[in-house]
């Protein structure tokens, strides 16, 4: 007898479809865009890999579109195509790009000096905003989330004199190397893919799964962790949800075995205002912000509570002279606070946040019924202004679960045929943004593009 055909499917999707649905829209997107390829293969060359920032590599079209401009949150390209932004620079941008008060201030600012390695009297109203917004924090600036992590957990070490950090499997915090591991068999390991890494990792750091408390708490029991790292939120991945309890659990757990709790909000400063530590009145010892707190220019903030103030001061004042391998040179300059103190004052509002709630929410459902109609095993998932469909059925628990739901091929052709139908979202996942700029119909014109895709994948 003859063999029965099987059809592979990749989540929920023939695979055959898949590859010919992709090949079309890569097709398509190629011939709209003559003046971005004809621009990139004459200028790029200068670049490593034609791109000047290696992440733009992963993006999935054919070629790279070039931005003409970008205002609230709509960019325009080369090309002439006007683009409704859901990505708003993987969260960067996500009040909008250049938002009034923020462009104003850098105009203003610029007229007196970029930077100087000295405080000005908006910095110190940019500070007053910080408390205002996120707490009773003892306030530092950075470039980035990932220095103000670094910065953190050093100070996280100095005060508990223990060398480790614990963070959870899946977890991202930028490009700090503390927290390249990841669970191998139950084991902490280096990450397979880190460039260059020739340091075990693990004499520094440890790792547990998301949501489980009980496989933290073996952890702090050996003594010897400094701080507990994570986002209130799994996100950089596909998204993971606290269960109940949890964040209540680590408090708790924290504090029972000595470590720092160190709550990064740089992406889930989308939850709402003052982020999901303020939204969901978590208490932590550190807490972390960068990309968007001043309106996409450069800027991340690092913060401690009195009493770790107190007693980083003690160690400071005790330790020997020298280079305390904290701060660069560039941080904490004028720009960075002018942008800042708008952000927070006129950008950062109660209106905007419920603005943005209020289409997050019509996302989600609207992407929820197209993934129903078309009976996808997939599922939707919203902290706030953040809004993923994840290509698995739901919910996910743990980093384990999320490396296992992300589907590369599916989300890069879709990916792909949502810009052709006119909307960007984030090329690492399947994440979008609404901002205080979306409008009701950008929104709806993805969703009617995202049911399209499906129509085409499915039925």
């Amino acid at each position: 007898m003859p063999k029965k055909q099987t059809t592979r499917t990749i989540a929920g999707i023939d695979s055959a479809r898949l590859a010919e649905f992709a090949t079309r829209e890569a097709k398509r997107y190629a011939q709209s865009r003559p003046k971005a390829a004809a621009a990139m293969a004459e200028g790029a060359g200068a670049f490593l890999n034609g791109v000047p920032m290696h992440w733009m590599r992963d993006w999935p079209m054919p070629h790279l579109p070039l931005v003409a401009r970008a205002k609230g949150a709509r960019l325009t390209d080369i090309d002439g195509f006007g683009i409704d932004d859901f990505c708003l620079g993987d969260t960067g941008s996500m009040f909008g790009h250049s938002p009034e008060p923020v462009a104003r201030a850098l105009r203003r600012q610029a007229r007196h000096g970029l930077t100087y390695m000295l405080p000005t009297k908006t910095a110190l109203h940019a500070g007053a905003l910080l408390t205002e917004r996120f707490g009773a924090f003892k306030w530092q600036i950075a470039t980035t989330a990932t220095d103000a992590n670094r910065f953190a957990l050093r100070v996280a070490r100095a005060v508990t004199g223990k060398p480790k950090v614990l963070v959870f499997n899946g977890c991202y915090h930028g490009t700090l190397d503390d927290t390249m591991v990841e669970l191998v068999n139950g084991k902490p390991a280096n990450r397979p893919g880190l460039v260059g890494q020739v340091q075990d990792l693990t004499l520094a750091a440890t790792v547990a799964e998301f949501n489980d408390l009980a496989g933290v708490e073996a952890l702090l029991k050996k003594g010897d962790v400094a701080a507990i790292l994570t986002e209130p939120v799994m996100t950089n991945s596909c998204m993971v949800l606290p269960q109940a309890g949890f964040h209540d659990g680590l408090r708790q757990l924290s504090r029972k075995y000595g470590a720092l709790l160190i709550i990064d909000e740089t992406h889930t400063i989308s939850s709402g205002l003052g982020g999901y530590t303020r939204v969901h009145s978590l208490s932590p010892d550190m807490f972390v912000v960068g990309k968007c707190v001043a309106g996409g220019l450069p800027t991340a903030v690092w913060g401690m509570t009195e009493d770790v103030a107190r007693r980083f001061n003690a160690y400071d004042a005790a330790r020997p002279p020298g280079h305390s391998g904290m701060g660069t040179t560039l941080s904490a300059n004028p720009l960075q606070f002018a942008c800042l103190e708008a952000t927070l004052s006129e950008v950062m509002t109660p209106e905007n946040y419920a603005h943005m709630e209020k289409g997050a929410e019509r996302l989600s459902s609207g992407l929820a019924r197209a993934i129903e109609g078309h009976g996808a095993p997939w599922h939707v998932v919203r902290v706030g202004a953040r809004v993923e469909f994840i290509c698995a059925p739901g919910p996910l628990t743990n980093g384990t679960e999320a490396a296992a739901a992300h589907q590369p091929q599916v989300e890069a052709a879709v990916h792909t045929a949502l810009l052709n139908r006119g909307t960007l979202i984030a090329p690492f996942h399947n994440m979008m943004l609404v901002s205080p700029a979306t409008k009701n119909r950008q929104i709806d014109r993805l969703i009617a593009a995202f049911d399209e895709i499906l129509t085409a994948l499915l039925d």
